[in-house]
């Protein structure tokens, strides 16, 4: 790995220890979309994203939002570990009276920017920050996680319309392009193929990279703020479960929760307790 990321590497490594660990404490959750988007989270929290977790509510801060929220466990990890409130809190979620519930929640979680959870509406969201963020002459950026089984739902497709008639260049959207949903195969289910034409014809600069590799994530971020015009998505292909090898690839770990003797051999091939 090139040295200027290995800092990135080590990021991503932390959150998918959480993520074992969290949902595993939690006895319920989603791990498998969670995994296969830490590499993106760690690069737009620590090397993109103009943040401050000590001033949350800055007003020209970039906003990231989860649409698929079901993989609050990433973000959650991604928040506590750039300073936005303890890592001690992670334990806790889905416990009564933690403030991490199972989707995010704006109102209870420094750094959340929307509650998330219904499939389609944090992106619909997204595009209407964006556009706020344009009238408003703000000169931030919005960024949006969308899960590629999320993609079936129609109002995402809507919000995509409404972005590229706005002219949002603004608006950076990533697909976590791991190809299973909750009930297999996205292609089995409900084929959206091909992903890269659906978008483009519908008016955005499309991206396609690996989405677990540092270089290309931070070059298609750059790609998109330099685009004029037109919304951007980046088609990160990912791999569902990335990490640990029994969960990659694998639809049935799109919703289970590691039991003990899981934890403990995923938490070995991250490379041990947090």
């Amino acid at each position: 790995m090139n040295n200027q990321y290995q800092e990135l590497d080590k990021v991503a490594t932390q959150i998918r220890k959480d993520i074992v660990e969290m949902i595993n404490a939690a006895g319920s959750g989603h791990p498998g979309g969670s995994l296969s988007s830490a590499d993106i989270l760690a690069a737009l929290y620590f090397e993109k994203m103009n943040v401050d977790p000590k001033n949350p509510k800055l007003e020209n801060r970039d906003k990231f939002i989860l649409s698929k929220g079901h993989a609050a466990p990433v973000l959650y990890s991604t928040l506590a570990r750039k300073g936005y409130f303890s890592p001690e809190e992670l334990p806790k979620l889905r416990k009564m009276g933690s403030m991490l519930q199972g989707h995010p929640d704006m109102k209870g979680i420094p750094g959340v920017e929307m509650s998330t959870g219904s499939l389609g509406q944090g992106f619909s969201t997204s595009v209407g920050m964006a556009l706020a963020s344009k009238l408003d002459k703000i000169g931030n950026r919005i960024y949006v996680l969308l899960g590629d089984g999320e993609i079936n739902e129609g109002l995402v497709w809507e919000a995509a319309m409404a972005a590229a008639h706005y002219k949002l260049d603004n608006l950076t959207a990533i697909l976590d392009f791991n190809g299973l949903q909750i009930d297999g195969k996205n292609e089995d289910v409900m084929g959206t193929s091909p992903v890269d034409e659906k978008w483009r014809s519908f008016g955005w600069n499309v991206i396609t990279i690996d989405g677990h590799n540092f270089e290309e994530i931070i070059n298609a971020f750059n790609e998109a703020e330099k685009t004029e015009g037109k919304p951007t998505i980046v088609i990160a292909r990912t791999i569902k479960g990335k990490g640990v090898s029994f969960m990659e690839d694998e639809a049935s770990w799109h919703g289970t929760a590691p039991n003990d003797e899981d934890k403990e051999k995923a938490l070995k091939e991250l490379g041990g307790e947090m």
